[in-house]
């Protein structure tokens, strides 16, 4: 038994060292392996529809992928944009993703491959058609990304964005403007504060001026006997107008107390 295993490990030993000391015969091999790998793909010659309403292409797609990792290689080497991030189209951010589930399916259906690759082909195509269009809109916007993404079922779904302020002049100057009124706003406040501040200290003025006088008055009481009511209601508003003024309460019978 051990012996049976060394020989099968010199015999195998011997192989590789063969293989490396030869780089040409590893080459060789690759090769060889590569070709077996590419032996089930096919080519197909079909007829692919063009942005050009009845009018086709003709064009060959291949089919019979042992794995997807393959077929998506062969897709990307005709369709450089397929599933590779963010791409320009006609100046335009554009991505197109494909689910790898469809790949799966397309890579052994020679009918599914074909409308694969005719909506693959076409997208350039229609992102400069979506551009053209927007161009003739009401303020000519410009297109500032694209995106198409082929589910698992082959349904395609796409979206797109576009601005009437490709180098943001608009955007500048209604932020200037904004920032502006919300000075202007600050600014009137701040006025409206100032003016009722300057009217709290007025009104405060004026109480503490008529306390002055008010405690500068004092508290008086006028007492008087005359002739009759009219007289001493008189000479008590006189005597109320000039406290310090005695002979009032001489003349007329004033008992006044202050």
């Amino acid at each position: 038994m051990s012996m049976g295993i060394g020989n099968n490990y010199n015999s195998y030993a011997s192989c590789c060292s063969a293989d490396y000391a030869n780089p040409a015969k590893k080459a060789d091999s690759e090769r060889d392996n590569a070709d077996i790998k590419e032996s089930h793909v096919t080519t197909s010659t079909v007829e692919l529809k063009t942005s050009t309403p009845g009018k086709t292409r003709t064009e060959q797609i291949k089919t019979g992928y042992s794995n997807v990792n393959d077929y998506s290689k062969y897709l990307q080497d005709k369709y450089s944009y397929m599933n590779t991030g963010t791409t320009s189209m006609q100046g335009i951010p554009t991505t197109v993703s494909v689910s790898g589930a469809f790949l799966k399916k397309c890579m052994n259906d020679p009918e599914k491959a074909k409308y694969l690759e005719e909506n693959l082909a076409a997208i350039p195509d229609c992102v400069k058609s979506l551009n053209n269009y927007t161009k003739m809109m009401p303020g000519s916007p410009v297109v500032t990304y694209t995106a198409y993404y082929i589910d698992e079922n082959g349904n395609i779904s796409g979206m797109s964005g576009c601005t009437n302020d490709p180098d943001g002049k608009i955007a500048r100057e209604n932020a200037e403007r904004k920032a502006k009124e919300q000075k202007e706003k600050e600014e009137k406040l701040e006025k409206q504060r100032t003016e009722r501040k300057k009217q709290e200290e007025r009104l405060a003025e004026r109480r503490a001026k008529r306390k002055a006088e008010h405690e500068a008055l004092g508290s008086r009481e006028c007492k008087a006997v005359g002739k009759d009511a009219w007289e001493l209601t008189e000479k008590m508003v006189e005597a109320m107008e000039n406290p310090n003024n005695t002979s009032v309460s001489e003349t007329s019978g004033f008992d006044m107390k202050i």
